[in-house]
């Protein structure tokens, strides 16, 4: 069984020391939805959402987010990401399934430690974000499926997600 890495051999949480580990480029893709009304995406779609422009705006907190990420989870260390991009897909309501925006957040570096857990806040983030600019219509709007998608790079190899 593998152990935590966060934890030291009394049990106490500590940051990773990384100073040994070979830089290597480090790439994670993370990905969510937000689940809403068929009007509430259709708000989002025709850029007339009272607030502004929502996935321009979920873009960029996605991106600050990913900078931040160090100050919001207290064992990540502070990197210097080369990369943060997020893409958003539409999706129109289909039987059951309610409408819904898709963030994926990809995150790069060239360092000793991963960039997963930045590409999780950045895409969690940016759904936060389309859920504070719309909920003055659909307060029921749900995020779910916040996942690494992939990652790539360092000792551990690849990732990917079945």
């Amino acid at each position: 069984m593998t152990t935590l890495t966060h934890f030291d051999s009394q049990g106490q949480a500590h940051m990773v020391d990384v100073a040994g580990k070979t830089s290597t480029h480090r790439v994670a893709i993370a990905s969510g939805r937000i689940d809403m009304l068929a009007s509430t995406l259709a708000l989002i779609e025709s850029g007339s959402a009272k607030k502004g422009d929502v996935l321009g705006i979920a873009r960029i907190a996605g991106i600050q987010a990913a900078k931040k990420t160090s100050e919001l989870i207290p064992l990540c260390h502070p990197l210097a990401l080369t990369r943060v991009a997020l893409e958003f897909s539409l999706h129109a309501a289909q039987g059951a399934a309610p409408a819904a925006v898709v963030c994926s957040a990809t995150v790069e570096t060239v360092g000793p430690t991963g960039v997963e857990m930045e590409a999780l806040t950045a895409a969690q983030v940016a759904l936060l974000t389309i859920y504070d600019m719309c909920k003055a219509v659909d307060r029921g709007m749900t995020i779910n499926q916040v996942r690494l998608v992939e990652k790539h790079g360092g000792k551990s190899g690849s990732f990917i997600a079945a």
